[in-house]
């Protein structure tokens, strides 16, 4: 039996982020990581020493040496990179979230698909093996309380926060509970930023499930935490921690009684299986991705918290 050959791959920015798709790639099995390019060439060049990269001069010499890449450029330069790799048969992995407007995200779905080629999305928490044991756990919460707090960095912030950080909630959100949005509302303030930096936001969905969820990127601390809230069962997931722990109402007997529920997780880097996930869609193999349609509706959702919230501080 002959050996598989390994997927042509390629990233396209090295910022923050960029970096660490380098890295993963240049190790990852079943890959050969190409090489990187960047407009800022002193950037391409610190990535391509720290991880032993080859740095390609143009977009163009990288794009016909590859057959997948990452797209890990500011949001505002997702949809002409992503549209012109398709356009080349190339298969795409880009950076949350997958655009800065519904209709540039339509449009590269809609390129996906002619071009017959892979197009994820990197909403690297879906990839948390803490958020894999809870949605294998089944069932539809009735509540759900989010917390994503973050201190000040300057990256991200051609997004709002919303955009940057609360869109990974959103999309774990319809993943555990697929109905229609029916109501939003919001409240959101810059403080560091042109942008909203602090917002609070309360999702209704079709099923009568509620979520609130807070995001700040000017906190003083850390805090990724998600609790879901069902009928007869808590859980509470720790995203940094990768755990999630819970309680459950037992009825056997004839009495009541609440008993431990934690559920064991094994921990991975969630950037990683999210690039395994993709190269696996690029073999055509079962995978995790989220694709086209899941991201352009954590879009959505997430630009109508963002619409509410500018009404609210508009308002006031």
């Amino acid at each position: 039996m002959s050996e598989r050959r390994a997927l042509r791959c390629g990233v396209f920015g090295v910022g923050a982020l960029g970096r660490h798709h380098t890295r993963i790639l240049g190790d990852l099995p079943g890959v050969e990581r190409v090489g990187v390019h960047d407009p800022r060439c002193e950037a391409a060049e610190a990535a391509a020493r720290e991880h032993g990269a080859r740095v390609f001069a143009s977009f163009g010499e990288l794009a016909a040496e590859i057959e997948a890449a990452v797209v890990a450029a500011p949001t505002r330069e997702h949809e002409a990179l992503t549209l012109e790799l398709l356009e080349r048969g190339v298969h795409v992995l880009v950076e949350k979230p997958i655009a800065p407007a519904l209709e540039a995200a339509d449009r590269m779905i809609a390129a996906a698909e002619r071009a017959g080629r892979v197009l994820a999305v990197g909403h690297v928490e879906y990839h948390n093996p803490a958020v894999a044991t809870l949605l294998e756990a089944g069932g539809a919460p009735g509540f759900v309380e989010v917390q994503r707090l973050g201190v000040f960095s300057p990256r991200s912030l051609d997004v709002d926060v919303v955009l940057d950080l609360m869109i990974h909630d959103l999309q774990i959100l319809h993943a555990l509970d697929p109905s229609d949005l029916v109501e939003v509302r919001a409240t959101g303030i810059p403080v560091l930023s042109e942008r909203i930096d602090i917002a609070n936001a309360r999702v209704e969905l079709a099923s009568g499930l509620v979520a609130n969820l807070t995001t700040s990127r000017v906190s003083s601390e850390r805090v990724r935490k998600l609790r879901a809230f069902y009928g007869d069962r808590y859980a509470s997931l720790d995203y940094q921690a990768q755990e999630l722990k819970g309680f459950r109402l037992d009825r056997s007997g004839g009495d009541r009684r609440i008993l431990p529920d934690d559920r064991p997780v094994e921990r991975a880097e969630p950037l990683r299986r999210e690039l395994e996930a993709f190269v696996a869609a690029c073999r055509g193999e079962p995978n995790r991705s989220v694709g086209g349609p899941e991201a352009r509706r954590a879009l959505a959702t997430a630009l109508a918290v963002a619409a509410a919230a500018g009404r609210r501080g508009a308002a006031t």
